[in-house]
């Protein structure tokens, strides 16, 4: 059973890594732009905010979750624009994701054991909310990192990334209009610290994807192109899951493109 007390303490440290990197940012700072087309630091914070605050509505009111979908103006913009509506002065915003986040927390820990929550499409464990809420702060701490031209030290944390990574397998095909493939996969990745390997999927699996847990993180969460990390796919499926991996909800973004310039 997964320990929510120690996945929760593991957000905050993801989340409190990311605020040190912006606390002391001048507003020039904020207005940087990031990977993300359009997106600044301070949209990319803005962003998690407010997930975090619709997490919450999840976690305590379902019937307030379910009137921030519907009453949404455009569907299909739901992430721009939510993004877009917690924008504010740096103070202020870094304020209200702080407080969003500490309220998330309380809220996850008070959920009835073995009751889930309803989010876009599906539905949640508190467990389940805690690792997507760290996956999502640390990819977009990723793109804030990369906007600042700082690169962050990676942590054990990327376990809990990595482990929601291979879980998505079959929504990463079926995102992308393909088949779900039935045919298991084995991956195998070298931790960022010493220890020994992460390991997920059946030891006789035919197809394996092999190489370091942080380029398998960058690749689920679509922040590096395949072709610039140093992953060893084996077999059809397992090949194939590279070009589609996706470890976020929603439709498939717009994956980054390889260093080099040349078109995927």
């Amino acid at each position: 059973m997964v320990d929510l007390t120690a996945l929760l303490a593991d957000l905050a440290a993801e989340s409190e890594q990311l605020d040190a990197l912006v606390a002391e940012l001048p507003p020039a700072g904020w207005a940087r732009p990031t990977p993300a087309p359009g997106w600044t630091v301070a949209h990319q914070v803005a962003h998690l905010a407010w997930t975090d605050h619709v997490a919450h509505l999840a976690a305590t009111d379902e019937a307030a979750f379910f009137a921030s979908v519907t009453s949404a103006p455009d569907p299909t913009r739901l992430v721009e624009d939510g993004a877009e509506s917690f924008l504010a002065p740096p103070p202020a915003l870094l304020a209200r994701w702080r407080a969003g986040r500490s309220a998330l927390a309380g809220a996850l820990a008070a959920v009835p054991p073995g009751q889930k929550m309803p989010w876009y499409g599906t539905s949640m464990s508190p467990a389940s909310m805690a690792t997507a809420r760290l996956m999502e702060t640390w990819a977009h701490g990723e793109d804030v990192s990369d906007a600042l031209d700082v690169r962050r030290t990676p942590t054990a944390r990327l376990r809990h990334v990595a482990h929601l990574g291979f879980r998505t397998l079959g929504h990463g095909f079926a995102a992308h209009g393909r088949e779900v493939p039935t045919a298991p996969v084995r991956v195998e990745l070298t931790p960022p610290v010493d220890g020994e390997p992460w390991v997920f999927g059946p030891a006789d699996a035919a197809d394996r994807v092999t190489g370091p847990a942080l380029d398998f993180c960058l690749l689920v969460t679509q922040r590096r192109h395949r072709a610039d990390l140093a992953l060893v796919a084996t077999g059809p499926v397992a090949d194939e899951w590279l070009d589609v991996a996706q470890a976020f909800a929603g439709p498939p973004g717009d994956k980054r493109q390889p260093a080099s310039g040349t078109p995927a």
